[in-house]
Parts: structure tokens; C-alpha cells; sequence
């Protein structure tokens, strides 16, 4: 599959460029030192506030809060459409957990607010048969799953709020999911649809290499645990 990058680096204004063989080769002394800490060969990375914000996509929809719709459906006896209104009428748990990349970086005490994953499953009635929960993004690229006891954890959010407002459309948003005892990739950003299933399948960054069960110091053997 075909693989882009865009670099926005503040000194150094938006370079747009097409990442393939000819491009690694040709990377400068500003953009390697990046690919090198970050294997996966992303597409977009650009600052965000403390964070490096990557995707594989070329282009995400924006989302209006609007507009937006979280399906929420499979093993249940009640599956529900929610809009971003519904979930901000629903209690909100707030969290200040540190947000851990696999390749390496930390932002550390980053405020999180949002629907505990745990109580949205309690309003579906999960079947006898539910073991997992799969993800997927709005934008039809990104999917991820977890059992069903970690997605009942008090630190899984459904997120509407980070560093203090609203997820931004660059971290997620409108409504991103939070995992917060897992590196990076399990908290599927642009979340649009959450599935209960029988068993747990590999995400779009499982079926290339990483771990299905991404603890935080445990998964790469080089992290430690956040405090």
C-alpha cells in the first residue's frame, strides 16, 4: 500500500512529501532522526501540543460534533446510534494519565474526559457470548479490539475532552477511545463504531507486528509503567 508523510514543523512551515524508497533515501538530517524513532512508517506526523500526531491515511473527513454518530451494535440486546450530545449527557469521568507511544515518546499528566467505556457497555446488555470489542475509525482505515474485561476497565474512555477542550480533529475527534494502561495505538482516534464480538481479532496495527495486548512496559520490554 502506498504510504504518504506530512511534516509540519513550526520553523519550518508545512512540507507536504510522498513517502516511498526514493524519499527514505533522500531523508534529510530534520525529518530521519523521526523515522528513525518511529518504525512503522507512518503517514502524517506533525507537532500537536507535546504530542507527534501520526496517521496512515491520506485524508480523514472532519466531523462536525453535530453531526456526529457512534454506532454501537453486535452482541447486544439493545444496540444504540449515539450523537456527541448523548454522550455529553451521560456521566462524564475525568482522568490525568500520561499518554505513552510504543516507538518511544511520553506526554506525560494529560487530562482526559469522557464516557467510561464500562458504563456504555452497561446500557447495551452485552449477550453471554460478548468476549471483545472491536473498533473501528470513522474514516474506514483504522480498527481495534480488546477483550472484554479490559474494555470494562475504570481507565478505558470513550473521550470528548483532552488537554483541556475538546479532542481536536488532529487527535481524534470528535470523539476519540482512551486506553489508558496501553501504549498509543489501542486508543483508536476518529472512534465511529463499537462492536461486541465473540473473540478478539487483530487490529490494522496487529496484523503489522505490534502486540494485540499492549501494556505499557510490557509490550515492547523497554517502558516503564507510568506512575
Amino acid at each position: 500500500m502506498g504510504r504518504r508523510v506530512v511534516l509540519g514543523l513550526a520553523a519550518l512551515g508545512a512540507i507536504g512529501v510522498a513517502v516511498g524508497a526514493d524519499v527514505e533515501r533522500a531523508a534529510n538530517k530534520v525529518t530521519a532522526p523521526l523515522r528513525k524513532r518511529d518504525p512503522t512508517g507512518l503517514a502524517d506526523l506533525i507537532p500537536g501540543g507535546r504530542f507527534e500526531i501520526y496517521s496512515v491515511a491520506s485524508n480523514v473527513p472532519w466531523v462536525k460534533a453535530a453531526d456526529y454518530r457512534l454506532k454501537v451494535h453486535g452482541l447486544v440486546d439493545v444496540p444504540l446510534t449515539l450523537s456527541y450530545a448523548d454522550l455529553e449527557a451521560m456521566p462524564q469521568t475525568q482522568l490525568t494519565r500520561d499518554f505513552q507511544c510504543v516507538t518511544g515518546w511520553r506526554v506525560t499528566d494529560v487530562p482526559w474526559s469522557g464516557v467510561r467505556l464500562a458504563d456504555l457497555l452497561g446500557l447495551l446488555g452485552a449477550r453471554p457470548e460478548a468476549r471483545a470489542v472491536t473498533f473501528r475509525s470513522f474514516d474506514g482505515l483504522y480498527d481495534e479490539s480488546l477483550t472484554i474485561e479490559q474494555a470494562r476497565r475504570d481507565d478505558v474512555l470513550v473521550a470528548l475532552r483532552m488537554l483541556d477542550g475538546p479532542v481536536s480533529h488532529e487527535h481524534g475527534g470528535p470523539v476519540r477511545l482512551y486506553v489508558a494502561p496501553m501504549y498509543g495505538y489501542k486508543s483508536l482516534k476518529w472512534l465511529g463504531e463499537i462492536e461486541l464480538v465473540d473473540k478478539v481479532s487483530p487490529g490494522w496495527w496487529e496484523r503489522r507486528g505490534y502486540d494485540v495486548d499492549a501494556w505499557i512496559g510490557k509490550s515492547n520490554g523497554r517502558d516503564d509503567e507510568p506512575v
